[in-house]
Parts: C-alpha cells; sequence; structure tokens
C-alpha cells in the first residue's frame, strides 16, 4: 500500500499571493482553511519508504509540517520554479549531512535543471526515467502532457505489480491529446491539477484545466476516486462546489492510500 499526503495544493504563486487581498486570501492569511504551499505530496509504502513529487520553494516548510527532517529521493515533473525551487535547499541539507539526495526525471527536464542550477549535481544524483522505472512493488512511468502557454509537463502513473491497481499524478495540464489520456483511464486515483473552478481567461492564455473541464473528462477517463490539486485563491474550500461523489479536492494535510 502507498499513501500519498498532500503537503501542498497551491498553484504557482500559492495562497495568499502576497499582493492580493481578495476573500480567499485573507482568510488564508489569517491561518484559515485555504492556506495553502506549492503542490507537492509525499508518498511513504513499507517497500521503498518515503519519497516526495516535486520540491517547489515551499519545500522547507512542508518538511516541517510534515516532521520530516531529510528526504532522500524526489521524482520531478517539470522544471517550472514552483516545482523545483526548493531543489538548492535540498542539495544543501544532502551537503550537511553527507547523503547523495535521489533526483528522478525525465532526461530533458534533468537538463532544465542542471542548466539553472549546475551545482545540484554535487549532492545529488539525477536518474532519468524516460524508461518506467519501479520502487518497491510499484512500477512508475511518466509521460509528457501538455501544460498550455507554459510548454509541457510530465505525469506520472503508478501500477502496483500482482494487484492490477494504478493512480496516477498530473499536477499540470491542460488541452491533453488522445495519447496522452490514455494513462489516465481506469484509475484507482487521480490527483489532477485544476487551478481555477471556472477559467475565464481566453484559452491560448491558460496553462491548467479548470474543475468544469476536469469534470468532463471524468466520465471519460472513468478514476474511481479524484483528488484536485495545484489550486489557486479562485478555489475558497470553505464553500461547496457541485462535485461528484467520488472527486474532492485536496486539503493540506490529507492523506489517501491506494494499493495493498
Amino acid at each position: 500500500m502507498i499513501t500519498i499526503s498532500f503537503r501542498g495544493t497551491g498553484d504557482a504563486m500559492g495562497v495568499p499571493r502576497v499582493y492580493c487581498e481578495c476573500e480567499v486570501c485573507s482568510e488564508s492569511r489569517a491561518g484559515g482553511v485555504n492556506r495553502r504551499y506549492r503542490s507537492l505530496v509525499q508518498l511513504d509504502a513499507a517497500d521503498f519508504g518515503t519519497m516526495m513529487i516535486d520540491c517547489g520553494p515551499d519545500w522547507s516548510k512542508q518538511m516541517e509540517a510534515a516532521g520530516l527532517r531529510f528526504v532522500n529521493r524526489i521524482l520531478v515533473t517539470h522544471a517550472h520554479f514552483d516545482h523545483i525551487g526548493g531543489l538548492p535547499e535540498w542539495a544543501d541539507a544532502c551537503r550537511w549531512l553527507g547523503v547523495k539526495g535521489e533526483a528522478y526525471a525525465p532526461a530533458e527536464v534533468i537538463t532544465e535543471i542542471i542548466q539553472r542550477f549546475p551545482w545540484l549535481a554535487r549532492n545529488i544524483t539525477f536518474f532519468s526515467i524516460d524508461q518506467p522505472c519501479s520502487f518497491g512493488s510499484w512500477d512508475v512511468s511518466a509521460w509528457k502532457v501538455n501544460h498550455g502557454k507554459n510548454g509541457y509537463a510530465y505525469a506520472f502513473r503508478f501500477d502496483q505489480r500482482g494487484s492490477g491497481l494504478a493512480w496516477a499524478y498530473c499536477s499540470d495540464s491542460i488541452g491533453l491529446t488522445e495519447e496522452q489520456q490514455k494513462p489516465l483511464y481506469g484509475l484507482d486515483l487521480l490527483v489532477l491539477g485544476t487551478s481555477f473552478y471556472k477559467e475565464n481567461f481566453v484559452y491560448e492564455s491558460r496553462s491548467v484545466y479548470d474543475v468544469t473541464e476536469a469534470l468532463e473528462r471524468l466520465p471519460v477517463w472513468k478514476p474511481k476516486r479524484t483528488m484536485f490539486t495545484h489550486l489557486s485563491h479562485d478555489i475558497d474550500l470553505r464553500k461547496t462546489y457541485p462535485l461528484p461523489a467520488h472527486a474532492a479536492f485536496a486539503l493540506t494535510g490529507m492523506e489517501v492510500s491506494v494499493g495493498i
């Protein structure tokens, strides 16, 4: 069994946005339920220990909130700052502890990371996952997804050997092609990024599905359960939204499990 802990559920700016005094940002600034760090999940399983997906600029705060002092393995979806901004802090922790961290990402993502932070390789070993790899009883595959005006990202699918159970993490995507949608069919759990409930900006300027678009795709993909993450200050968790029974917004600190 794998336990997925949501350490961050926010979009690229996080909530509150420092310049904003909307109701959601004001409530979150006062310590309310809408306070959310940049998107990151912690994965725990008896057969591989603890690892994370992504390492944004809130990484150290997320580690403190989780009561963790170190993690030695991180998967990276893409090289945008809200997903890699914490890598220098992680590398520094590796240096002080004398442990070489392990970062897993597709080769083109690794290239972008090293271009921005060339010193990281002294304390972190980067492993390409252009081909599927395994952690414990889970086979993990990465595939490229459209990220709208922001180019591309990758999503991860986890399949548990021998059980037929599978889940996927797709935090930054929009307008997926038919081929890019195939790994999302029939999942036991889908973690999907949806920044707005209904995003009214022109489509060409957008980079992530909104909730209404995601709800149109769920009957096609047919996941048993869906958790929405990567939430902007448009989403107010104090409100009730018309979601199906098998879909919900992820809350900071929430844990869900998949597998046997």
